[in-house]
């Protein structure tokens, strides 16, 4: 808490700015036909010497102009030259004039001129997409706004060859997940707020506080080199104009929870009582949660899902610019289905009910201060806070179906019931300063610093397992607690805290800056350290004897957890074993050090442009472990990495409407502090997931071909080839041995991923041009459609010793290549947008989303000598499309109505794991058919999200 206010106190008294100048840019059209752009058109400041022409589409740009107002004025031979007087100029800002030209002796009347922020556009986004020497592709907030996207991890899921995972939840790009990725706020990395996962939860970040989410798809010197498939980077929001104010109210209802039996019974956790506002206090030990907080679940009346926010900017004496957005949700879900685990082509466990009551509390905050001194200095800061309480009760065997493979016989006539009741808070506070410093026309200078702490816990997590008799086979009692461990009643917590600084340097020289040629270079350094506290806490309890006391029922479990019953000797407590620090704790620490340098060389000549770049990166990642089911318990992992990362990004202008680009890059996949500590974490259908020390990183060659075609400055046709090669891929495959655990392996040599993609923006419909004052009415109508087709595979592995001996194998029944962890085949999006032109806009907007089937999780064998029966095939996700709308009216001057549908179809989130059924038969003759049927190991749907939402501006 210390850190955090004093993180705060520094926010608030360092003196900031942004930038000074702004920019005019619009399109030049001929009216005479049908509005087609006009090139070579001259526009030009009156009174100065500042002006430029249109280009092939009719686009033009005048920018680094000092805020003020201006007169412009618009000539081409044998057109009425037209003049715009009062034309305003914002520091940081875009002032957007399109202006239809006429031929000479036809009136013209009445322009619009607008000024919006230069990264929220279409069109902007799109010119900066055509410059850029990356392939890269971006989305901003009008677009986001058009089609109804809430938060940045669906705003990724609009941009061709990125699809997202149900299960896990990760975000995959052109087929590569969580590892391969690299996630940015501002340049800077952000930490993860999961301990699972490399990147942060991109559904943290609401659309209301971004400008834009770019992914970068090829590798440049300036960025970290721990990435293969791209870096996600989020712009955050500044202050548009001179001043805002807003606040927006969002109701609504899932239609899984509005089901007459759950909507009534909607369960959460006794944790709630130590809640407020979506924050989690308690001054419990978790020993003492024991006996002191129940452990029964609760009711929650009402469970609507509801939002409101607030912004406010000013910009004062155009000197100083402040802006704040903040925001409270709650939300609610639940899903029920299948589950079943299979060992050797065996069943474990089997929950045909398997039910989750999740509800999620988050509050964001965004604060950006300017302070404008001149036009050669920039400095910009921005904090942004997330506060997230999410809990999830999970229960299965409540129809009396449930079987959990080690805990009865089958003659016992018993089943089971699991309650897994997990809260999870998450604070996040990211502080940046930015800066740009022109120290000559050519010369510039950036720099930013970043200091971000994460507290990511779960206070209070309560388990129950016990064996029922639903059937009344058992006269003595009807709940039993479980019997094979002594934490099956458990409370546990788990706490980290993740503490980074980051920042970088650059500085660019233009030595060359002509029409035809152009000469670049850009050197920097920057510094990542990332340090991690994590400690783990067990408190379980059993009986001293078998059915020394029952529980009433499955409702009523925590009745027996009294203090008395502890005393008189029917239950006792299990702990974990002392730690070095002497407590009953497992813990861990991870030190992540990264120190670069770079060089950038940017070349133009005529048609080309070649950017090459060659980056040093030491990376040093340490781990210390004291965990109690090791030994020894204690132990280190280091691991060091020093490596050049070369880049080269080649752009061939065929003319102005066409352009070839080809990126080549070497990059590094460093692996996390999760899987290199061997700390095993306990999922609540009662999966494990452990770290392993040998992991190691992956190197990476990426290859992009691409080609794009801009037929105006709102439309995009493009088709890119890419092709990537990945040295010891790191995948989550189940370990060997009876416990069925997953861990982390190098599990191949090799992995290849080579793909096509194809983006389409096209304009069916634009609204009609008024030649008499100049307005434009009627409606656009525009469709956007990405696709993408991959082939992927690798290598499964084969370890051994100096003597030819096998130690671990990765193959099984014949298999010696598999597809890529998390790719599918296919990728589709699209979207269909409508929006009426002038006063009381009406929108509307339709989304779809397809990827095709993915592994989940690779197959393994459970027995090296009998791999061709003995294994556990590969869990496949299935694919499944997503469909969302979004309509919206402005109703009156300042207030806009909106309704939301998402995920419309409901589909079934389902996978499955190919099973061999006549083991027996094939292990007494190889030669025999095998019978192998796809069963389904999980499947829920998530409900229909139905919301309306009012939003009102000042």
């Amino acid at each position: 808490m210390k850190k955090i206010i004093f993180s705060l106190l520094v926010l608030t008294t360092t003196v900031l700015s942004a930038q000074k100048t702004g920019s005019i840019v619009g399109t030049l059209t001929d009216k005479a036909m049908n509005n087609e752009p006009l090139p070579f058109a001259n526009v030009v400041l009156k009174g100065t010497t500042k002006g430029t022409t249109s280009d092939f589409y009719g686009l033009y740009e005048i920018p680094n102009l000092e805020p003020g107002t201006y007169t412009v004025v618009y000539s081409f031979l044998g057109y009425e030259t037209v003049e715009i007087p009062e034309v305003t100029v914002e520091a940081g800002k875009v002032t957007a004039i399109d202006v239809p030209m006429v031929a000479t002796g036809v009136a013209l009347e009445g322009v619009t001129v607008t000024t919006v922020a230069r990264k929220d556009s279409e069109t902007a986004l799109l010119i900066d997409q055509k410059k850029a020497a990356e392939i890269k592709e971006s989305i901003g907030a009008v677009e986001l706004g058009k089609i109804g996207v809430s938060d940045v991890a669906t705003a990724t899921t609009k941009i061709s060859g990125v699809s997202s995972s149900e299960a896990s939840g990760d975000v995959f790009v052109r087929g590569l997940g969580d590892r391969y990725l690299s996630t940015t706020l501002n340049g800077l990395t952000v930490p993860s707020d999961d301990v699972d996962k490399k990147n942060i939860d991109l559904s943290l970040f609401p659309t209301r506080v971004i400008r834009n989410v770019s992914i970068s798809k090829t590798y440049a010197a300036q960025s970290s080199a721990d990435q293969s498939s791209g870096n996600i980077n989020i712009s955050s929001r500044e202050l548009v104009g001179s001043r805002e104010l807003r606040a927006g109210l969002t109701t609504g209802v899932n239609t899984n929870v509005a089901k007459s039996g759950v909507w009534e019974n909607f369960k959460t956790s006794p944790n709630q009582s130590d809640v407020t506002f979506g924050f989690y206090n308690s001054n419990r030990s978790t020993q003492q949660q024991i006996t002191q907080q129940g452990w029964n679940t609760r009711k929650q009346d009402n469970p609507m899902d509801y939002s409101f926010s607030l912004t406010a900017g000013k910009r004062i004496n155009d000197k100083l610019s402040v802006f704040f957005t903040g925001s409270h949700s709650r939300s609610y879900e639940f899903q029920q289905g299948l589950f079943r685990q299979y060992r050797s082509n065996f069943v474990d466990d089997t929950i045909t009910d398997a039910t989750t009551y999740r509800n999620k509390i988050v509050n964001t905050a965004l604060l950006d201060i300017a302070f404008f001194a001149n036009d050669k200095n920039k400095v910009k800061s921005s904090t942004f806070f997330v506060n997230k309480l999410s809990e999830a009760i999970f229960e299965g065997g409540r129809n009396g179906e449930a079987t959990i493979f080690e805990e009865t016989a089958p003659a016992e006539g018993l089943f089971q019931f699991i309650r897994d009741q997990n809260t999870k808070q998450t604070r996040l506070l990211v502080t940046q300063l930015l800066g740009t410093h022109e120290l000559g026309d050519k010369n510039t200078l950036k720099w930013a610093g970043g200091y971000n702490i994460l507290n990511a816990d779960e206070p209070n997590r309560i388990r129950n397992e016990v064996n029922w008799d639903p059937n009344e086979v058992e006269p003595s009692f009807d709940v039993q607690l479980g019997r094979n461990g002594g934490f099956q009643q458990r409370k546990s917590s788990q706490a980290i805290e993740d503490i980074e600084f980051n920042g970088f340097v650059t500085d660019a020289l233009q030595i060359i800056d002509e029409d035809e040629k152009s000469f670049k270079i850009e050197l920097g350094v920057s510094y990542r350290n990332k340090q991690r506290d994590f400690s783990s806490e067990f408190v379980g309890v059993e009986e001293t004897s078998t059915n020394a006391i029952n529980p009433s029922s499955i409702d009523n479990i925590g009745s027996i957890f009294q203090q008395s019953n502890f005393d008189n000797g029917l239950l006792e407590l299990n702990l974990l074993g002392s730690n070095a620090n002497d407590e009953r704790k497992d813990i861990y620490t991870g030190e992540l050090d990264s120190k670069a340098a770079f060089a950038d060389f940017n070349v133009g000549l005529n048609k080309w442009n070649i950017n090459a770049g060659l980056r040093f990166q030491k990376d040093e990642i340490t781990v210390n472990y004291d965990i109690g089911n090791l030994f020894p318990r204690t132990g280190e992992s280091t691991q060091e990495y020093n490596n050049l990362y070369p880049s080269l990004n080649i752009k061939y202008a065929l003319n102005d409407f066409h352009a070839l680009r080809l990126s080549m890059s070497r990059t590094l996949t460093l692996p996390e502090f999760k899987e290199v500590s061997p700390f095993e974490y306990v999922s609540p259908t009662g999966q494990v997931i452990r770290g392993n020390v040998d992991v190691r990183a992956s190197k990476n060659l990426n290859y992009d071909v691409k080609w794009e075609y801009f037929p105006s400055t709102t439309q995009l046709v493009s088709f890119s080839a890419f092709y990537k090669d990945i040295s010891d891929p790191i995948n989550k495959v189940r370990d060997r041995g009876s416990a069925g655990v997953f861990s982390y392996f190098n599990s191949a040599e090799k992995a290849e991923v080579f793909g096509l993609e194809a983006e389409t923006r096209v304009d069916l419909i634009n609204p009609d041009f008024n030649e008499q004052d100049g307005t434009k009415s009627g409606n656009n109508l525009n469709l956007v459609l990405n696709a993408t087709r991959m082939w992927h595979s690798q290598d499964l592995k084969e370890i051994f010793n100096e003597e030819g001996t096998l130690l671990r194998t990765f193959r099984y029944k014949g298999i010696e290549k598999t597809d890529l962890q998390g790719a599918s085949d296919w990728i589709f999006n699209s979207s269909l947008n409508f929006n009426s032109v002038g006063e009381n806009q009406f929108s509307a907007s339709l989304n779809a989303n397809y990827a095709s089937d993915k592994i989940y999780a690779l197959g393994v064998p459970t027995d090296q000598s009998n791999r061709d029966i003995f294994y556990d095939d590969a869990i496949i996700e299935k694919g499944f499309v997503v469909l969302n709308a979004v309509v919206s009216k402005v109703i009156a001057k300042n207030w806009k109505l909106t309704l939301i549908g998402k995920n419309l179809l409901n589909p079934e989130i389902k996978q499955t794991q190919r099973i061999l059924k006549n083991v027996a038969e094939i292990a007494s003759d190889p030669a025999a058919k095998r019978l192998e049927v796809d069963e389904t190991v999980s499947s829920y749907t998530t409900g229909v999200g139905l919301s309306i939402g009012l939003r009102y501006n000042f």
